[in-house]
């Protein structure tokens, strides 16, 4: 087979494996000689600054592919996830396969959202493969926050409503203590809305006040006490904001993020670090305190008294021996 390399031309100069030799390389499209010269010099440069020059030699090769080709870097979005690199919460087997479904682009990020392929298959079991996840949603069964979702990969995220109105079953994205995506189902009643995080408040075209939440969301005209960290409930039929929580002490709120991801509590105080990330501490129902950034904290009700149903173990984070003492005692009852 013939090489595509000839030695008829000059062109950029660079290292071979060997110390002492150099290749002179020609790309199709270089202009002149003078691009040349200027692609060799500050190598033989940089070469002479970092030691000195040894005895070498040149070896002058024709490169058949054009300049733009060689190094041009990809472009677009990625397509593909490794297995091993998808976030820990999905709960996803090494041995399996070598990919993860990615995430398609959404109102959540990647590493805080669950796919709706997992969701279905991984976590209801109403599937067993992808293919048919694809049946089940081109059905147009599935429903997220009102609004029927085709896409198997679709990001659906925290405080998101899942509907399948086939079974009747409602379910709300909400983290457990360890961090993962519990499946929580609620009632049709409480499906018709849900709980945002105020993100910006700015003033857009024409003077109109406009308010973006976590999902993504942007409404016009809120209403003037709500501020940024404040929660708004929205009514997912009409989309409007129906009523509002403050970011205050004495309020209950989870964690959405940190080393205490998925803990519920009442906030008692606020640190404020100008220049640096503020801190808010908690104290859940046992007692216990800890604290976390401002941007970790989501309101989810008035006082203690929480305006979203919450998942098995309520936010309350026990320690390894705490959970091992409530296994023994479950197993002693039962027996």
């Amino acid at each position: 087979m013939k090489s595509p390399y000839n030695t008829d031309h000059q062109g950029i100069l660079t290292p071979s494996p060997s110390r002492n030799t150099y290749f002179i390389i020609y790309f199709i499209g270089t202009r002149s000689k003078a691009f040349i010269a200027s692609s060799i010099i500050p190598t033989l440069l940089a070469l002479s600054g970092t030691r000195p020059l040894p005895r070498f030699s040149f070896h002058v090769l024709r490169c058949d592919v054009p300049f733009p080709a060689v190094f041009a870097m990809a472009r677009g979005p990625k397509k593909h996830l490794k297995r091993v690199a998808a976030p820990k919460h999905w709960m996803l087997d090494k041995l399996t396969g070598v990919f993860a479904p990615r995430p398609s682009t959404g109102p959540h990020k990647l590493r805080e959202c669950l796919p709706l392929i997992i969701f279905l298959r991984n976590r209801l079991k109403y599937a067993l493969t992808g293919d048919e996840v694809k049946k089940i949603c081109m059905q147009r069964f599935i429903k997220i926050d009102g609004k029927v979702r085709t896409d198997i990969t679709y990001p659906a995220g925290f405080m998101d409503v899942i509907s399948i109105e086939k079974t009747g079953e409602h379910f709300r994205l909400i983290y457990d203590v360890k961090g993962r995506f519990a499946v929580h189902r609620i009632t049709a009643e409480e499906s018709k809305y849900k709980l945002c995080k105020v993100r910006k408040i700015l003033i857009r075209n024409k003077g109109i006040p406009h308010l973006v939440t976590h999902d993504a969301r942007t409404i016009r005209y809120p209403d003037p006490l709500i501020k940024v960290n404040d929660t708004v409930r929205i009514d997912l039929e009409t989309g409007k904001i129906t009523d509002f929580i403050k970011f205050d002490t004495g309020n209950m709120c989870v964690v959405t993020g940190g080393a205490n991801l998925g803990r519920i509590g009442v906030i008692t105080n606020r640190e404020r670090h100008p220049g640096s990330f503020d801190v808010v501490h908690v104290k859940d129902s046992t007692g216990n305190t800890f604290a976390t950034r401002l941007s970790n904290i989501f309101v989810i009700g008035k006082g203690t008294k929480p305006w979203v149903s919450l998942p098995r173990g309520k936010g309350i984070r026990l320690t390894i021996a705490e959970e091992r003492d409530k296994r023994l005692a479950a197993k002693q009852g039962s027996s």
